[in-house]
């Protein structure tokens, strides 16, 4: 257990992926941590108690502002909105409703729960962490929906963190395929998950533990000077030409 003095985090989608191994690094330190899921069935896969799994759905605004009202009830220093969505087809598929749900899920609910939180937030000085995705930098074939979402994320981020600076903190991390139930349709093949790590200067798929590593350092007081930051942890697809 961190001898650092316990705070109170709040985790969206922090059961599975990135947002469970953020919740077990904050519970192994001794923080207090309220995780949400939207599927009543994953409350049992939760690493942390019953009282602190809430049920939330992030579609819903009134969800999302009981479940911030739960978890800020003794204060907040941190939330993490872990909800990610990926839905891949090329544009003669996709749909106007396709690219609603994607702003749905990946910006607006951040947004509603950044709303909800801040004041709770503003008093401990809190810090905040979105994620974004590698396709909201690069162009990828069939990412529309999902890359023109996560592209909104980081717009949102650095509004808002200019906005609530000095008082709040926020910060992007944007990974690359990662090995996360999320990724499971691109990597359970095990020649598809080879082909996409080749595409990395450091060909590997994303570790889930490593980002979530990262989130924590940026929700902790030792990052008190970063902000409105994207985080681009993606094997250096984002900026690197490969070898050939």
């Amino acid at each position: 257990m961190s001898s650092n003095p316990s705070k109170n985090y709040l985790i969206f989608g922090g059961i599975g992926g990135i947002g469970g191994f953020l919740t077990d690094q904050l519970t192994q330190q001794g923080h207090c941590v309220f995780v949400t899921t939207q599927t009543p069935e994953k409350t049992l896969q939760s690493s942390v108690d019953a009282k602190h799994t809430l049920v939330a759905d992030v579609l819903n605004p009134d969800s999302i502002k009981q479940a911030v009202a739960v978890a800020s009830r003794e204060g907040l220093d941190g939330l993490a909105y872990c909800i990610g969505s990926l839905d891949l087809k090329p544009l003669s598929r996709t749909t106007r409703e396709d690219l609603l749900r994607s702003f749905e899920l990946n910006t607006v609910g951040a947004f509603l729960a950044i709303k909800e939180a801040s004041a709770a937030l503003k008093e401990r000085r809190g810090s905040i962490i979105l994620f974004s995705s590698i396709a909201a930098t690069r162009g990828f074939i069939n990412h529309s929906s999902i890359g023109a979402a996560k592209a909104s994320v980081e717009g949102l981020a650095r509004s808002l963190a200019a906005e609530l600076a000095p008082h709040i903190r926020i910060n992007v991390i944007a990974p690359s395929l990662t090995s996360t139930p999320l990724a499971l349709p691109l990597t359970q093949n095990p020649k598809m998950a080879e082909a996409i790590a080749s595409l990395h200067p450091i060909p590997k798929l994303g570790d889930p533990q490593e980002i979530a590593s990262l989130a924590q350092f940026l929700l902790s007081d030792q990052s008190s000077w970063i902000t409105g930051q994207v985080f681009h942890v993606d094997g250096g697809r984002s900026t690197l030409e490969k070898k050939s």
